[in-house]
């Protein structure tokens, strides 16, 4: 049975870990912005989609290859615009 709380994971202290912000100010706009900016850093909203359904390591690699070489052809056409 699968349970449904949340993971908190705990530190050496046995107090909950995580990230937090500080609102100064009352200025929230900004402590959210930089909790996405802290969010977007640590890469959890791009693990938490690669996570959601399992991918097999033969995609994984046939996606990592396609992207490098779309990376390739990027930097060729951005050379080539260039004139050098």
């Amino acid at each position: 049975m699968r349970d449904n709380r949340p993971f908190r994971p705990k530190n050496n202290n046995g107090n909950v870990e995580g990230m937090t912000v500080v609102v100064r100010n009352g200025d929230f706009n900004g402590a959210l912005r930089k909790f996405k900016k802290k969010v977007q850093d640590a890469g959890i909203i791009q693990e938490f989609r690669e996570r959601q359904h399992y991918e097999k390591p033969s995609l994984k690699r046939a996606k990592a290859k396609a992207a490098g070489i779309a990376r390739w052809k990027k930097k060729q056409r951005k050379l080539q615009d260039d004139g050098f």
